[in-house]
């Protein structure tokens, strides 16, 4: 019932988005096309809906979409085209459905996965899950933090009922929503923030090997592990990173430490504080090496690998929310990094670093506006005195 209800919402939603499943075909074609990677439609619904839509095109776009699929939205779209099928409608000639896939991983060893979207901090919460011979599951969990590592792990039975409440009971208070995802992705983010975890720390989380041992027989990940996105998103090997994805949640949140941006932020501080009066072309002139010289700093070394693995993720979760166009540009991004482009050329880390400075400098005035002023005027100081005193008495 709980599956029922979830694909009636989605549904509901991609009607609300403006889909009219009784429009004529190519309208209808045109209207899923402008909604694929919309914030509220989720690939599931869109290849749903392409089952209802009588025409070879839309047998088309669902063997496209299959190429790249995975789970759930693999299945709606064998659902769609068998649908489509009895109905006498088929790909147009030479484009042929793609062969059955080997059974995946997960199916075979019993392993299932969850993640909850990245926090402007860089913390996740992760979920491996493994079923049990005797029936019942094994939970191994674990809060994963790009600057702590580790911070918290757990293990132990749970049903399959228990999983689902406890699954609703986090999602309901951190107001997040968990996506089922690859679980050697998850073995790998928890594995990686494992080995981040500073020494003095490593105490409370020092079981997780232990634990992990426990369920999964194969030695941890290490760095030749090429994240998934790549495969369910192979077409970001050729594009650009768009600007839009910074209006993505979990993109436009994102903050670095004030100690790594710190002295970039001082420096364009003090160039828009200057005394010296400076047109905005002026200042802006002076700014962009700043920003050249934050990029360079932000995007090298062991910083640029957390960068990339963020970026990396946060596609996973764009892609697996139903929000492609956002993933894909994600995905090119975190490619950028990955092959050693020339960041500063790029539109989008250009803005992405200019947006993270600025909300910075925001934050800090905001912060010294609600401060009191230690230091006040003869003026100020006098009516200070008056308000203090009894009233009826000056002087």
């Amino acid at each position: 019932m709980a599956h029922l209800r979830a694909l009636d919402h989605d549904d509901l939603n991609l009607r609300k988005a403006g889909f009219d499943p009784a429009t004529p075909p190519a309208q209808a074609l045109a209207t899923l096309d402008r909604l694929r990677g919309h914030a509220t439609v989720t690939a599931a619904a869109i290849a749903r809906a392409l089952g209802n839509v009588k025409s070879t095109e839309a047998a088309d776009r669902l063997i496209a979409m299959e190429r790249e699929a995975s789970g759930t939205v693999r299945r709606e779209v064998r659902r769609s085209l068998f649908r489509l099928g009895q109905s006498g409608i088929s790909p147009s000639p030479g484009i042929e459905p793609s062969p059955p896939r080997p059974a995946a991983a997960v199916t075979v060893s019993g392993m299932e996965g969850l993640l909850s979207p990245i926090d402007p901090a860089g913390v996740r919460l992760v979920w491996l899950i493994k079923s049990r011979p005797r029936g019942g599951l094994a939970l191994l969990w674990g809060f994963a933090s790009e600057e702590e590592g580790l911070v918290g792990v757990g293990f132990g039975p749970v049903s399959r009922h228990e999983l689902r409440a406890d699954r609703k009971r986090v999602e309901e208070r951190a107001g997040v929503k968990f996506i089922e995802a690859d679980w050697r992705l998850c073995d790998l983010i928890l594995c990686e923030a494992y080995r981040e975890t500073p020494a003095s720390r490593r105490l409370p989380v020092g079981s997780f090997f232990n634990h992990r041992a426990e369920i999964i027989a194969e030695p941890p990940p290490d760095e030749n592990f090429v994240h998934p996105i790549y495969s369910e998103l192979p077409t970001a090997a050729h594009g650009e990173p768009s600007i839009e994805l910074l209006k993505e949640p979990e993109v436009l949140g994102w903050k670095f430490t004030a100690a790594m941006i710190k002295p970039y932020v001082d420096e364009i501080a003090q160039i828009q504080q200057s005394v010296i009066v400076l047109s905005p072309i002026q200042q802006q002139d002076r700014i962009t090496p700043v920003i050249d010289k934050a990029i360079e700093d932000l995007f090298s070394g062991d910083r640029a690998r957390r960068t990339r693995r963020r970026l990396e993720d946060i596609a996973y979760y764009l892609e697996h929310s139903g929000r492609r166009s956002s993933a894909i540009h994600a995905a090119a991004a975190a490619r950028k990094i990955r092959e050693g482009a020339d960041l500063k050329s790029i539109p989008f880390f250009q803005n992405f670093v200019r947006t993270i400075l600025g909300a910075s400098i925001a934050e800090q005035q905001e912060h010294e506006r609600e401060e009191p002023r230690l230091i006040m005027t003869p003026a100020e100081a006098m009516r200070s005195r008056q308000q203090r005193q009894p009233h009826g008495r000056q002087g």
